[in-house]
């Protein structure tokens, strides 16, 4: 592999795991508003 392959992975990888970060934290949000908010906050900050 060449460094510019590695450097694209590494790039790609890293948007993946912003992504799925945003992700996570869209659906606390969402389970909060949408009325769970007790039971999510509880796992949370159990």
């Amino acid at each position: 592999m060449s460094s510019s392959e590695d450097r694209e992975l590494a790039e790609w990888g890293e948007q993946r795991k912003r992504r799925q970060r945003l992700i996570a934290w869209v659906l606390v949000v969402a389970l909060v508003l949408g009325g769970g908010g007790a039971t999510v906050l509880g796992f949370i900050f159990n």
